[in-house]
């Protein structure tokens, strides 16, 4: 590379980073529109979950095949990384493979990137049928249609188109090694020795090396130099602008959850499942109603909303949730309600959260940090109907690969309809009165309770 194509490297690079930092930041403001909470409690016990569920993916084998394949692309994502970084330094300093330095360890580096990306174009087509072929139930559910279904298909074949890339870039930089020259004219023919020392002699000119995968595609590429060159070039860059416009890419797409699964996990809910929190307000009514002679507390902050009507009202942890959930449906799947013909799905319910908050954060934008409208994520977003057909049983929590809490998201959209509203079935307000003047969920007085010793 001259100074000339380092220069343009610099800048499209310099741009790629910003621009996602920027949209990046934007995420964080719209996930710190949520009110606060602390987790900072069992330190030990979260980076504990966080290597288990995040890092060693011990949630997503419960289904084997989807589990096994999202390895594939998932170790594919995080290992070929160490070959991005080389052709950045590359790209910025003008240099060719400047790890090769590093000798037999970096064959064998080299080698498993290829078996990775293969394993990568493997998964991710099988992905592609599972979606678009055999149509899985979970991926066909009314919530998926339009942009969320095109989305997957975007980044699944960008995914492949990448891989493709990166081997035929390899293939072409094999062939001409195999010349005992590197695309950049350097003499290396120790290069070719090491490397052969390792992975076998040739069987024919240009096949062999230490590229075990690629080497099956030199057979489809010219002979002449001159081309080997341009087709090596063409791939590099297209290897590595493909990969800073799918960095910029994923602030807008369902798969920001590469980012954030981590944070997700490590902030999970530790509690048992189907403890529900307490409001503080009410609490402090309940002993006050408990002890006549206890002074309410004197204040003159406004009563604090029951509930949650929209995103400001969902702690910040409840929508980085929404900005982590993948769609890949095992919540909504599991579901008994959604199993029923109910309108629920938990995934509905996050992906709706996060649109809320897209629109929110585009009109601050646009309009300043005061900005509001007359939407809110209860009504114009989730419906009662949605909400009530829950039943709290935590299918949806149990099943997400990342530990998502839909419910949590649920209970609190349900408190305001109660407690702000007034508006809850009809059951529901016959079991409220009876409490209210019974002091149980019974239609019959306490002092009827023991009726039934003397029958």
């Amino acid at each position: 590379m001259n100074w000339i194509d380092n220069l343009i490297f610099c800048v499209l690079l310099a741009g790629g980073i910003y621009w996602f930092a920027r949209n990046a930041q934007k995420i964080r403001r719209n996930i710190l529109l949520g009110r606060a909470l602390d987790i900072s409690d069992n330190l030990n016990e979260r980076w504990k979950l966080m290597a288990k569920v995040a890092i060693g993916q011990s949630k997503m084998v419960v289904r084997p095949v989807a589990g096994i394949l999202h390895i594939f692309v998932y170790l594919g994502f995080i290992i070929i990384n160490i070959e991005v970084l080389e052709i950045i330094i590359d790209g910025i300093f003008g240099t060719h493979r400047i790890f090769a330095f590093m000798g037999y360890f970096y064959y064998l580096l080299i080698a498993s990137f290829e078996f990775l990306a293969l394993l990568v174009i493997l998964g991710c087509a099988i992905f592609l049928i599972r979606r678009y072929v055999l149509k899985l139930k979970r991926f066909m559910n009314k919530e998926l249609e339009g942009w969320p279904r095109n989305d997957a298909a975007i980044i699944l074949t960008t995914e492949i188109v990448l891989m493709s890339a990166f081997l035929i870039m390899n293939a072409a930089d094999g062939v001409m090694m195999s010349y005992g020259k590197l695309s950049g004219g350097i003499l290396l023919p120790e290069f070719a020795e090491a490397a052969t020392k390792i992975f076998g002699e040739q069987s024919q000119a240009g096949k062999g090396l230490y590229f075990p995968v690629s080497a099956y595609l030199t057979g489809f590429l010219p002979s002449n130099p001159i081309a080997l060159h341009y087709i090596e070039r063409v791939c590099w860059w297209f290897h590595i602008l493909g990969i800073i416009a799918f960095l910029n890419y994923i602030p807008y797409s369902k798969h920001f959850h590469i980012l954030l699964a981590f944070p997700t996990v490590f902030y999970s809910n530790l509690k048992p499942k189907g403890k529900f929190s307490n409001l503080e307000s009410v609490t402090n009514e309940v002993k006050l109603m408990l002890d006549p002679s206890a002074v309410p507390p004197v204040s003159d902050a406004p009563p604090a909303k029951f509930g949650a009507k929209d995103v400001p009202d969902l702690s910040w942890k409840q929508l980085m949730d929404a900005y982590s959930c993948t769609e890949c449906g095992r919540c909504t799947s599991n579901c008994p309600a959604n199993q029923t013909g109910k309108l629920l799905s938990p995934r509905k319910i996050m992906m709706d959260t996060r649109d809320r908050m897209e629109e929110l954060g585009k009109g601050i934008d646009k309009n300043g940090v005061n900005y509001s409208d007359s939407k809110a994520l209860v009504g114009d977003y989730i419906t009662a109907e949605e909400l009530w057909a829950c039943t709290t049983c935590n299918a949806c929590t149990e099943s997400c690969p990342i530990n998502i809490d839909p419910l949590s998201i649920i209970i609190d959209l349900r408190r305001y309809l109660v407690m702000e509203q007034s508006d809850a079935p009809a059951a529901l307000n016959a079991m409220f009165t009876n409490i209210e003047n019974n002091g149980a969920p019974w239609q019959f007085s306490p002092a009827d309770r023991l009726n039934w010793k003397n029958e």
